[in-house]
């Protein structure tokens, strides 16, 4: 596994968490989604391109689809 992959996953990964535990304590289901996504989808993807584009859209998607 490349050293950028897992930095990035790593980074992916906490966003992920933070956001999971923000929308559990808010009861907001787009930031739980996204960051049950995020966390996953770290296991997922190696290529740390993909990784960087797709972690910015499920962060950024919270933001779009609001309740």
């Amino acid at each position: 596994m490349d050293p950028n992959s897992i930095l990035v996953g790593t980074i992916a990964g906490l966003i992920g968490g933070a956001y999971l535990m923000y929308g559990k304590k808010q009861r907001k289901v787009a930031p739980m989604i996204s960051g049950a996504l995020l966390i996953v989808y770290t296991y997922t993807t190696d290529n740390p391109w993909v990784l960087l584009l797709g972690g910015i859209a499920l962060c950024a998607a919270p933001f779009f689809f609001r309740e």
